[in-house]
């Protein structure tokens, strides 16, 4: 599979046959991507369950905070990765040994590791790497579409009342 690129039919796909979520590299900080993620993920429907050892024992957004994934007391669909491209190794081999087996492993955005995708591959698991279900989310749904975003053309221009947007392709 290329990783470099994804068709909306294959994110598409992943999204919606989640319905729950294991969340690695979960924090309590509202700031942070994770936290955001997670909010934004349950407000949709999703079972999210957050995975932090140093936040064990603790309720994150209303859910119990796990140490590592075996301690989730249901079936996960979807490992969504917020930690470093060399922290997926670990977690995607923590996944795997899982029963049953996640059906996806999802690496966030800046977070790549070829051999982890290429071991879950190998095991029937689905793999989306340096992108974010949030964004996907709400881009294939419409919800970031105003801005561009779905389709394809960006503009940093404001519009104006005779001439429109001045348009950039991102691709």
């Amino acid at each position: 599979m290329n990783h470099d690129r994804y068709a909306d039919e294959y994110i598409r796909g992943i999204l919606s046959q989640t319905r729950t979520i294991a969340l690695v590299g979960a924090s309590a900080n509202e700031a942070r991507p994770s936290y955001i993620v997670m909010k934004y993920m349950i407000g949709r429907g999703f079972s999210v369950y957050p995975i932090n050892p140093g936040l064990a024992g603790q309720t994150l957004l209303g859910a119990p905070v796990f140490a590592k994934l075996a301690d989730v007391p249901a079936p996960i669909d979807m490992v969504d990765i917020f930690r470093n491209s060399a922290a997926a190794d670990a977690i995607v081999d923590e996944a795997l040994a899982l029963s049953p087996q996640p059906k996806i492993v999802w690496m966030q955005l800046s977070v790549r590791n070829d051999g982890a995708a290429a071991r879950a591959e190998a095991a029937g698991v689905q793999v989306v790497m340096n992108r974010c279900p949030k964004i996907e989310y709400g881009r294939l749904s419409g919800e970031i579409g105003w801005g561009g975003v779905n389709s394809r053309i960006l503009s940093s221009k404001r519009p104006s009342l005779l001439g429109g947007f001045q348009k950039y392709r991102v691709d």
